[in-house]
């Protein structure tokens, strides 16, 4: 019997069980692909162990799909820097908020995988977003800061990047399997409503008065 609503889905295909602290993820049934997957919004990370799909939309904010490639432990983030500070002036120094959070929001993921049992030598990371979607922040190209950044951090960083597809001027949708490690990736050429750009900015507002503190370590 097909399943004709969500709660239907949930009976016939109950979610496995996720790491803790992220029970607040909003976790649904694929039809199509017929596995569970965990949807993230601006802000958000996912790891699983399991056999599931980790899909988000981005618009001007960049995601890193991460796994480690032996054990297929993995996930993602989706993220934005913080753009300016009270005088509207960017924020891309190295010891600057921006960077800070940047940082955070790698290191958060990669920190989880590899607490996780993954081993950092055997880490795949695949790198998606920083479109020029976002109007009206006084002509900031806020997706190629994000693109910056993170091509930055992986250098930096000494971690190999096995495909990327960054900037151009169109949102897109994302879905990951960290098991296998394959994206499914389709660029939004047509969007009705202004949805991702709204739920960008709202992001936007809340980092910029956000404080950022990072006691990570990553394990070797």
């Amino acid at each position: 019997m097909i399943a004709t609503n969500r709660t239907e889905d949930e009976r016939n295909h109950p979610k496995p069980l996720c790491l803790s602290g992220f029970e607040h993820i909003n976790r649904y049934w694929d039809r199509r692909n017929e596995i569970h997957a965990a949807k993230i919004l601006p802000g958000e990370y996912y790891v699983t162990k399991k056999n599931e799909a980790v899909v988000t939309v981005l618009g001007s904010c960049v995601s890193a799909c991460i796994r480690d490639k032996i054990k297929g432990i993995g996930g993602m983030n989706h993220f934005m820097l913080p753009v300016g500070d009270k005088d509207n002036r960017v924020m891309l120094d190295k010891v600057g908020n921006a960077a800070r959070y940047g940082n955070f929001a790698m290191e958060q993921l990669i920190n989880t995988i590899l607490s996780n049992g993954g081993n950092r030598k055997n880490l795949e990371v695949k790198l998606f977003g920083g479109g020029k979607v976002l109007d009206g922040m006084d002509q900031i190209d806020v997706g190629n800061k994000n693109v910056s950044f993170i091509r930055g951090y992986v250098i930096l960083e000494g971690l190999k990047v096995a495909a990327e597809d960054l900037g151009d001027i169109y949102p897109r949708k994302i879905m990951y399997f960290p098991q296998s490690g394959k994206v499914w990736l389709k660029k939004l050429h047509k969007v009705d409503n202004k949805t991702i750009a709204t739920r960008e900015n709202r992001y936007k507002v809340e980092i910029q008065h956000q404080p950022v503190e990072s006691d990570i370590e990553l394990f070797d």
